[in-house]
């Protein structure tokens, strides 16, 4: 077992946020991060390295570039109790505080290698394809379809969507305006129609829609949501504070259920915000000067200095739509189009959220290495 050494913080997932967290707090308490991943992506930038191959290597990390004093576990966890974590090689973490950031279910290989490559046979099936079928409209499925049309515009892609509008995170205004821009595109939208992918395999060419349509692709993909990654907690002590969808509860502290050694950040929370990378990352920050106190000065010298999360229930969301489009939705406007796509920088914030992990940047339009 990997005993507590007193400030021992433990990290439960990989991803944006406890990426973030680990690496803000290893000069600062004893930090083991526990991912089945020996990497972390950035997530917002998965769809355009799946056509740009100069965009996969800064966006796909190992936990070893930036976390020089922190300890990673590279397993799942399995079971908790209000000491240790249990993981799925049979290795028992023990914390003083810990913190749940395992967001939502995700298959992924464990290896940054085989990763790349997984981009890789996506770039090379997109290439390939005359036609490719997105299964789901919200913000990946649409910034999917917008990277394929326009890179190659002479692609047939349609959007199969379950609901009566696209992007519902966003407001009527702003899925019209989607609607609009992706016909314009030739892209065809089928909305209120689901399409069963029981059967289906990489060769299959034909699929049949609720409506009873049938749509021919080269290749498809699914883009449809993805329930929170909480299935592990539901037997454990923290399970009574998880809600119907799964959500942990947390408090203003972003504590789970008022314990006060147990943190949550980012999709896996309750917190009343849209699920975007940079809100998560700012719950990140909060949970990390949190414990930085707690660490410090022990939790009763320190309860009353503990820094308190304000949700943004109504922070601006944008949508990619290529490399020079863009949908914003602001508290004020809805706007689509190049001006939105001029706010967003050309690497979609890679080079900066690799300059808050303490990377250096390669330059944009590096070709990855041959694996």
């Amino acid at each position: 077992m990997l005993r507590s050494t007193g400030d021992r913080v433990v990290i439960v997932g990989g991803g944006i946020a406890g990426a973030l967290l680990a690496k803000t707090l290893q000069n600062h308490a004893d930090v083991v991060l526990i991912d089945p991943k020996e990497y972390f992506e950035i997530p917002w930038a998965n769809l355009r390295a799946k056509v740009d191959p100069a965009a996969v290597e800064r966006t796909v990390i190992p936990h070893a570039d930036y976390l020089t004093h922190a300890k990673v576990v590279t397993a799942s966890a399995v079971g908790i109790d209000d000491s240790v974590v249990l993981t799925s090689i049979g290795r028992a973490v023990a914390y003083d505080f810990l913190v749940v950031a395992t967001g939502r279910t995700c298959t992924r290989p464990q290896k940054q290698s085989e990763r790349l490559e997984m981009f890789q046979r996506d770039k090379e099936r997109i290439d390939a394809a005359e036609s490719v079928l997105i299964v789901g409209g919200g913000p990946i499925g649409v910034e999917l379809a917008a990277e394929i049309v326009m890179k190659s515009p002479e692609k047939r892609v349609t959007i199969v969507h379950g609901g009566p509008r696209l992007l519902k995170v966003m407001g009527a205004r702003a899925s019209a305006k989607a609607l609009e821009w992706l016909r314009s595109k030739h892209v065809t939208v089928l909305l209120d129609q689901t399409v069963d992918l029981a059967g289906a395999t990489p060769e299959t060419r034909a699929f049949t829609t609720s409506a009873g349509e049938t749509v021919e692709a080269d290749c498809h993909f699914v883009c449809t949501g993805r329930p929170v990654a909480s299935g592990w907690l539901r037997d454990s002590f923290l399970g009574e504070h998880l809600d119907e969808a799964g959500h942990v509860r947390v408090d203003d502290h972003l504590r789970v259920g008022g314990l006060k050694n147990v943190f949550a950040v980012g999709d896996i929370t309750d917190v009343p915000e849209a699920k975007q990378g940079h809100l998560a990352q700012r719950q990140a920050m909060v949970v990390s000067r949190n414990l930085r106190l707690l660490v410090k000065g022990g939790a009763c010298s320190r309860e009353e200095k503990l820094h308190r999360y304000k949700p943004c229930p109504r922070a601006s969301i944008t949508v990619t739509l290529g490399r020079r489009d863009a949908l914003a939705e602001l508290p004020f406007m809805t706007l689509i189009g190049h001006i939105p796509g001029a706010v967003k920088p050309r690497d979609l914030f890679i080079t900066r959220t690799r300059r808050m992990m303490g990377l250096k940047s390669k330059p944009y339009g590096t070709m990855p290495r041959v694996m």
